[in-house]
């Protein structure tokens, strides 16, 4: 790749040049990565296959080709993301923990020590560095079993979620106090069931809504168990995007109504309210909700994680659509690396928390649980070449800025996770987008952090000083 003017080490800004959020708010600070991301090692020590395995070996799935392998290749060189984490002072570690590689099959008859002797080692080691680990125990890998008994379409596969996080609390649990159980249900609906743009590419359209409840309610089968096994803090991580209507016409104002109750709503009242909103009202089916369900699934975290990455504009769907609503370029914002599907605007960040402070009067304690961009860098560096990631600085500042905004306005934001501690990849984009704070070689795995590496060091220091 050639070189671009103002992205690498001879192109470094000064030290007055980086300039800190303003206001600093108060805050855990953490970072991310989901296993399937950045483990690699898809065979290694007996790990089983999940619906993404299918995905990667699937011809034109993937945007580049990328399996993941070599990748960052973390399985083997995870001390090395420790110690990015304990470099940059971080409070806590968001890692992934893989369904399939502690039980291949999905199922507890076949444990695999392997599996949880890893996650072990991963555990120890943070806690050796002072970082607090905080698992996420599902991140987008099904074991392929159950994605062909229906997935989570089918209610037995809360069940055996449960069944998995148990063998895992008992192993972890000991140590392990913080924890997410599932990640972005809502893109597992939309983009995995509904329109089939993730695995496991299914292309349901509304009939892809019943695997919400599902993931609501193994995540409320599994918070009672984490605790039971020593957990402080239980909670669900959802996708959430501030919802503008493209004008101000009732049929986009209708159009957009209908898209923030399925992206946003369907996900956030069960948990918060103990309902579902009317979607009977706007010609949606109703969701396969038991007896019980809500009243296991309110109330059933003690905080409420926000991943937030862009907001979205909507305009009403043509007539003939099989959709009520589009998503359009908002207009006038400049865009990360996936273009006009993803606008910058900070500003929606703020409007999004306050809503939901708003909306939710006994929304408990915030942490943002996903934050970050991606934007066109190198595949690999010379000697000495450093990423100067100006445009991630200013990404991340006006969002942290953001969230301090909110703060001020009475939100209880307790956490801020920047995704990701390192490139990784990105799920149908394969490794063509790069969202970390430290370069990977996914040839070599090397890593090197990033100029936004060295900003964030000095931001969380700054913020504790």
């Amino acid at each position: 790749m050639p070189r671009e003017p103002g992205r690498y080490a001879a192109d470094m800004p000064t030290e007055s040049q980086i300039t800190l959020p303003d206001p600093l708010p108060h805050l855990r600070w953490s970072a991310a990565s989901a296993a399937f991301q950045v483990e690699g090692a898809r065979t290694a020590g007996g790990r089983g296959r999940s619906i993404w395995d299918d995905w990667v070996e699937t011809p034109g799935k993937v945007k580049d080709g990328a399996t993941t392998e070599p990748g960052p290749d973390s399985y083997r060189r995870f001390p090395e993301d420790v110690s990015l984490a304990a470099d940059l002072g971080l409070d806590r570690y968001r890692f992934g923990i893989s369904w399939v590689r502690v039980l291949p099959d999905g199922t507890p008859a076949g444990v695999s020590q392997d599996g949880l002797d890893y996650y072990d080692r991963v555990v120890d080691s943070l806690l050796d560095a002072g970082v607090t680990p905080f698992p996420t125990l599902y991140h987008w890998d099904l074991p392929v079993g159950f994605e062909a008994a229906g997935g989570w379409l089918n209610r037995d596969t809360a069940e055996r979620f449960r069944d998995y996080v148990e063998v895992v609390a008992q192993r972890l649990g000991d140590r392990v106090k913080h924890w997410y159980t599932i990640n972005e249900p809502a893109m597992t609906t939309l983009q995995g069931y509904g329109l089939g743009d993730l695995a496991p590419g299914r292309q349901e359209l509304f009939g892809a809504l019943p695997t919400a409840h599902h993931q609501l309610l193994a995540h409320a089968l599994a918070a009672p168990v984490l605790r039971s096994n020593g957990a402080d803090q239980v909670g669900l991580a959802n996708n959430h995007t501030h919802v503008l209507p493209l004008t101000d016409s009732p049929e986009d104002l209708m159009a957009a109504g209908v898209y923030n109750t399925i992206h946003n709503r369907l996900f956030a009242e069960p948990l918060l309210l103990g309902r579902y909103p009317e979607l009977e009202e706007l010609g949606l089916p109703a969701m396969p909700v038991h007896p019980g369900d809500l009243e296991l699934i309110k109330d059933s975290s003690d905080f409420y994680a926000v991943n937030f990455y862009n907001p979205t504009t909507v305009t009403a769907a043509p007539p003939g659509d099989p959709l009520p609503f589009d998503l359009v370029p908002t207009p006038g914002a400049p865009t990360t690396g996936f273009g006009q599907e993803w606008p910058i605007v900070p500003q929606s960040l703020t409007a999004l928390l306050t809503d939901l402070e708003r909306n939710y009067p006994d929304l408990p304690p915030v942490i943002i649980s996903e934050n970050g961009a991606s934007f066109p860098e190198p595949d690999t560096l010379a000697d000495g070449e450093v990423v100067n990631d100006v445009d991630r600085i200013e990404y991340l500042k006006g969002h942290i800025e953001a969230v301090a905004v909110a703060q001020a306005a009475g939100v209880d934001i307790q956490e801020y996770t920047v995704w990701a501690l390192i490139d990784n990849f990105e799920w149908a984009d394969g490794y063509t987008q790069r969202f970390g704070l430290t370069h990977v070689d996914m040839e070599t795995g090397e890593r090197t952090p990033k100029a936004s590496f060295e900003w964030l060091r000095r931001t969380i220091a700054a913020a504790r000083s």
